[in-house]
């Protein structure tokens, strides 16, 4: 293990922690965690990993802040606001930890790589649908009735967020196949592990959706008449009873299944693409 490496990593985890929490994108809690992911990728990674990291961190973090006061009214929905909390940041980059570690200890193995940057792509796919898909001209519909619904309502989709889900997940797969840190495979089997890489970010942010319309805990609010995420107390004051689903899912725990069936198809996936190569 490279100390001078963890020593480096820790540094700029701890500088880009401290400007994202300088700039509104992360509250205390959220810095703290961040700074831990940052180290353990930064550090025990390398490169390739933090690039990675870092494209999802800064088009997310942009695009939370870009447009927002025309996105004021569905955000009342959301549970939590664009600053991130310690729970918002484990739950999109706690996987992709894991997965650095895994590399550690399995360093000649693809696996930990293509499940780490997949966790990234679902957790970009799943937030650029949700900063960019409220824009959209026309009202959502639930994915799994197709009921149209007011925008911001979890479980809505449209079709600007399944192209921004679409973007999202693109983006992260091209940086994982230019900044590929593995040698010793065709560069005819990285750009299929890299598609791959697209499709399962895709579907984990429609993971996100059908869990968010069916299962997650979502509150009422009887002065407002409105649905939302936030419990106890709506945006106006006043307390929120729950509608349907399960209290226990929250949003975070949304974030968590989107990113980890992400990985675990993107595991899957390779394993059997291995088997053709």
């Amino acid at each position: 293990m490279d100390i001078s490496k963890i020593m480096i990593g820790l540094a700029l985890a701890a500088f880009i922690a401290y400007t994202a929490f300088r700039l509104n994108a992360l509250n205390q809690g959220g810095g703290w965690a961040a700074f831990i992911l940052g180290t353990v990728v930064f550090g025990l990674g390398g490169f390739a990993w933090a690039l990675v990291l870092m494209v999802f961190f800064l088009t997310s973090s942009g695009l939370s802040i870009l447009f927002k006061k025309r996105k004021m009214a569905a955000e009342e929905k959301y549970a939590k606001g664009s600053r991130r909390d310690e729970r918002q940041v484990l739950a999109n980059g706690g996987l992709a930890g894991a997965a650095v570690i895994a590399h550690v200890l399995l360093p000649a193995s693809i696996l930990p790589w293509v499940a780490f940057s997949a966790a990234f792509a679902a957790a970009n796919a799943d937030t650029w649908a949700t900063e960019l898909g409220v824009l959209n001209r026309t009202s959502p519909r639930l994915i799994h009735t197709g009921r149209i619904v007011s925008a911001g309502t979890s479980g809505g989709v449209s079709l600007a967020g399944m192209l921004a889900a679409a973007a999202g997940s693109l983006i992260v797969a091209a940086i994982t196949y230019f900044s590929w840190p593995l040698t010793g495979l065709a560069g005819s089997d990285r750009l299929m592990l890299s598609l791959l890489i697209v499709v399962v970010g895709f579907l984990g942010s429609i993971v996100d959706s059908l869990i968010g319309a069916t299962i997650q805990g979502i509150y009422w609010c009887p002065v407002c008449n409105k649905e939302t995420e936030k419990f106890p107390l709506h945006a106006c004051g006043n307390a929120t009873t729950l509608l349907r689903g399960k209290r226990w899912i929250t949003n975070d725990w949304v974030n968590l299944m989107c990113t980890g069936s992400a990985a675990v198809l993107a595991i899957i996936g390779t394993l059997l693409i291995s088997k053709i190569m």
